[in-house]
């Protein structure tokens, strides 16, 4: 058995499994040490697909990331020939990382194909830039204001525009139904009876 590499693969995307809430470690530990461990020519690009969403608690508005794959990040890496077991400094890299289960597929790892990279990339590009709600409403729901001049009155979706992240709700004010726009963190489910 030779001692010289064999050729290395194409870049290649690959899921890494990663321990509860270890996802952003990971990826920080990876992006760092890419260029001190001299891994540069092999690991291409790290990512955590996440996107923003937004709650209300105790009447203020909180902002925070949310991933999209929980338990996942994403390597676009070249691996040596699978056979040639003496000279995967790649694999071994990726996989000794401290919050690291292993790659989808084991001791030899399986790609994605190009249209689950490509699904995953144009659901970061959806994502970025706008705040969504933590929680989705539906018509003709029942929800409690918890935000603002109708604060703690309880109305229903009348309708819902997710781009502008508003929510038409009708509220009885002085025994009349009236419509209200909301944004979806003013308000939360209204509590079953």
């Amino acid at each position: 058995m030779s001692n010289s590499p064999t050729a290395l693969t194409e870049l290649q995307w690959y899921a890494v499994q990663t321990l509860s809430n270890q996802e952003a470690k990971v990826k920080r530990y990876l992006d760092k040490f890419i260029d001190i461990e001299e891994m540069g020519e092999y690991v291409e690009e790290v990512l955590m697909p996440t996107e923003t969403v937004t709650e209300v608690k105790n009447g203020k508005k909180y902002t925070k990331e949310r991933k999209l794959y929980p338990g996942y990040v994403f390597i676009q890496m070249r691996l040596y020939d699978e056979n040639d077991k003496v000279h995967q400094k790649p694999w071994y890299f990726v996989r000794g990382v401290q919050g690291i289960i292993g790659f989808i597929g084991g001791d030899r790892p399986t790609p994605l194909k190009p249209e689950e990279m490509t699904r995953i990339k144009d659901q970061v590009s959806a994502a970025e830039g706008i705040e969504k709600p933590k929680v989705e409403y539906e018509v003709g729901e029942e929800v409690k204001i918890n935000d603002g001049p109708f604060l703690n009155l309880t109305g229903r979706i009348d309708e819902i525009d997710p781009e502008r992240g508003k929510l038409k709700v009708s509220v009885s004010i002085f025994g009349r139904f009236t419509p209200v726009e909301l944004e979806y963190w003013q308000v939360e489910r209204a509590e079953e009876s």
